[in-house]
């Protein structure tokens, strides 16, 4: 990345945390184990689309909703093991949204992690079905693990209205209805909120409910989710801009080319930068209940602004 958030970066940035490169990774890898095993169905499905669904949910991935989940759960001192099915659940939406992105219908993508997509590896149709299919799972899991059914309703009800029309899904919507419009800042934060941060702060909320945590306690963090997920959008926007393929594993200026409503677009490179580092600074804001518990919460604030790959 030639030009990022981190490269204006003052020495008083309030995001000037260590950097959570290590913890990622080692939670990546405790998450992927849990994934693989509720990935595996219940009863005999298909081999092609349990092949399929595979592929596209265990590529190589940040894990940060997952993380979001388990360390949401652990700030409120909740039991992890009760979050590892709740973090599954959200990844398999967030799996669910790339798959479905990458279609020619879509995105028309032949890129994604450094790996040909689920519609180029297998066929259109599959790759479908496999998004079909990690969405419903995604619920069917949160039914099946979490027994205490008032609480299982309400991380259902939480996914699906981060996932659903007036969340996720609305600002894909959005998104696609916007490419080619004149660039409009006001229109761009509503995507962002929607497309991308609303998940964020989904997998924030459902980890402080599945960790049993006050209403409270749960608008604080979901208001850091909520933050932290419009600086990663912005984040992504410049990326598209200035990395290159191999550096991100994805095809880079596709979003100019479809004249899609970014912030670069709308108010140039250097307020967008701005942009993120404040929205960051708005993270942690929502973090000072928690203390220094959540000092990697903080670094990661950093990081999403900060990333070049």
């Amino acid at each position: 990345m030639t030009t990022s958030p981190h490269q204006t970066r003052r020495n008083d940035d309030p995001t000037d945390a260590p950097w959570p490169g290590d913890r990622l990774r080692e939670f990546a890898t405790r998450f992927d184990a849990q994934f693989e095993r509720l990935l595996t169905p219940t009863s005999p499905a298909p081999e092609r689309i349990l092949q399929a669904v595979r592929y596209a949910a265990l590529g190589p991935g940040k894990r940060l909703r997952p993380f979001l989940v388990v360390r949401s759960c652990e700030l409120v001192e909740g039991n992890v093991a009760d979050a590892w099915p709740v973090a599954v659940a959200v990844e398999c939406v967030h799996a669910f949204s790339l798959v479905h992105d990458d279609l020619p219908a879509m995105d028309d993508d032949e890129l994604r992690r450094g790996r040909r997509t689920c519609h180029v590896q297998f066929d259109e149709a599959t790759a479908v079905l496999v998004g079909d299919v990690l969405i419903i799972l995604a619920f069917e899991i949160l039914a099946r693990n979490v027994e205490d059914h008032a609480l299982a309703t309400r991380l259902i009800r939480e996914l699906a209205e981060g996932a659903g029309w007036s969340g996720m899904i609305g600002g894909q919507m959005d998104d696609i209805s916007g490419q080619a419009e004149p660039p409009e800042l006001d229109r761009t934060v509503a995507i962002h909120e929607r497309k991308t941060a609303r998940l964020f702060r989904t997998a924030c909320r459902m980890g402080v409910l599945i960790g049993r945590g006050a209403d409270e306690t749960i608008d604080s963090i979901g208001r850091y989710g909520q933050s932290l997920g419009r600086a990663f959008q912005i984040a992504d926007d410049l990326l598209d801009l200035t990395a290159s393929t191999e550096m991100l594993g994805k095809r880079v200026g596709k979003d100019a080319a479809a004249h899609k409503q970014t912030f670069p677009r709308a108010v140039g490179m250097d307020e967008s930068i701005a942009a993120a580092r404040k929205l960051a600074g708005e993270a942690l804001v929502a973090l000072e209940p928690f203390g220094k518990a959540a000092d990697d919460l903080r670094s990661l604030a950093r990081y999403v602004i900060d990333r070049d790959y």
